[in-house]
């Protein structure tokens, strides 16, 4: 609305709408007065940021009310707004959305009540918060949200890079997450976010299969630490180490450990759908384990023989077949008796994931079709299934495999076996950042 130039007349005479309007004054562009339908008037000035054309939004500050600020007041401190602006500066501003921007610390705290613990499973709303807790708060938290930098995040990125890359690109995606909830809702504007853009460390993947040697010794290992136990070894070359070496020592693993672990083996199973596994989850009729939650949601496990017999062997202590401490309560870990075990069997820094690995793997070797290996894992995408791609036996290798041997017997040269598509091998192989 356009007006003459603005005095407490003009003000007083201004009506009152059912929507809020602006009358600008024609002497100063961008000075105006605010009229709101329950007829509360403030002074304003508008302008454009760093002196940009129409293709530049606008920006509002409200300078008070007409019953604070005469009109000459008004005017002048608008003036001076529209002159730190024709300077290149925005601090006017800068100042008021830093006074309105909340805590980082306050942020953290409502995206995780309001967004990660109604929405996430509680052991990624732990470890969320675990981030949160050894990492953001203590270098941003108390910042407000408007003041945090790339340079801020980029530096805590490195920090924690220096001894743990991954953990430090985890850390960066979270921060990213937050501000981009906080920008959607309105809490921060929505431009803002100095997480995005980071450069993270790179990734590289290691995956290790079990070869048949290990699986022997490992078969030998899981036998002797439930029935005679396995020999007691103390880490010597630790000065902190409690105990010393005592002859004749052995570590005898329940039975629910050694079970649990050849479930992880010959099911390909997660530990914690192991672990957390209920007996009313398994249907001997069918052969089936029907996990209620696991990592991608509801999840139907095929049985083979082999593992129905372990299923079968295992003795009921309660609601968990991997009964704990306390039965009516799942194991928590397989951490002490899988390093006893791994050491008998001389695996070296293999991880028990990795035996969900040579399951799937030994499904890739065998030629059984990445879509069958990916139902058994539970995979959701085709793409995670397709790390074992190059395992599965290649038709081409296997004619090779073929015309070669019918030429080295013509020549007389010794048999050699075929090869299997390289399954008992070790990958390494490259995996985005998730």
């Amino acid at each position: 609305m356009a007006t003459r130039k603005l005095t407490k007349k003009t003000i007083d005479a201004l009506p009152i709408r059912d929507r809020v309007y602006i009358a600008y004054d024609h002497v100063l562009p961008g000075f105006g007065c605010r009229v709101t339908p329950n007829g509360a008037r403030s002074w304003i000035v508008e302008y454009r940021p760093h002196g940009g054309g129409r293709s530049v939004g606008k920006r509002r500050i409200t300078l008070g009310p007409v019953t604070v600020l005469t009109p000459d007041q008004a005017r002048e401190a608008a003036g001076d707004v529209l002159a730190r602006v024709r300077f290149g500066e925005d601090a006017p501003y800068d100042r008021a959305a830093r006074r309105s921007s909340p805590m980082v610390a306050d942020l953290i705290e409502d995206y995780m009540n309001d967004e990660v613990r109604p929405t996430r499973k509680p052991r990624t709303a732990d470890l969320y918060e675990l981030y949160f807790r050894l990492h953001v708060r203590p270098a941003l938290g108390g910042k407000r949200a408007q003041d945090v930098a790339s340079t801020d995040v980029g530096k805590l990125h490195r920090r924690i890079g220096a001894k743990t890359p991954v953990t430090a690109n985890r850390v960066i995606a979270l921060l990213s997450s937050l501000f981009s909830w906080a920008g959607r809702l309105g809490k921060v504007p929505k431009e803002l976010n100095p997480a995005r853009g980071i450069t993270r460390y790179r990734e590289a993947g290691v995956e290790r299969f079990l070869s048949s040697e290990e699986l022997v010794r490992l078969g030998d290992a899981l036998r002797e630490a439930e029935t005679v136990g396995v020999p007691w070894v103390v880490d010597e070359s630790n000065p902190k180490a409690k105990h010393v070496r005592k002859d004749n020592r052995r570590t005898k693993v329940s039975p629910y450990a050694t079970a649990a672990l050849r479930l992880l083996l010959l099911t390909g199973c997660r530990l914690r759908e192991i672990l957390n596994l209920r007996w009313d989850e398994f249907d001997r009729e069918r052969g089936m384990l029907l996990l209620p939650d696991s990592k991608t949601g509801r999840k139907p496990v095929i049985l083979s023989g082999a593992a129905i017999a372990v299923l079968d062997a295992i003795p009921r202590a309660g609601d968990y077949v991997i009964a704990g401490q306390r039965p009516e309560k799942a194991r928590h870990d397989l951490k002490r008796p899988w390093e006893a075990i791994r050491n008998r069997a001389a695996l070296g820094p293999i991880r028990l994931h990795d035996l969900r690995h040579t399951f799937a793997a030994t499904g890739a070797g065998s030629n059984l079709g990445l879509p069958v290996i990916g139902k058994l894992l539970g995979h959701k995408r085709s793409e995670t299934t397709s790390r074992y791609a190059h395992i599965a036996v290649d038709p081409l290798k296997s004619a090779a495999d073929a015309i070669a041997s019918k030429l080295a017997a013509k020549m007389g040269e010794p048999p050699v076996a075929a090869t299997d598509g390289g399954l008992l091998v070790r990958a390494d192989f490259e995996r985005e950042p998730t």
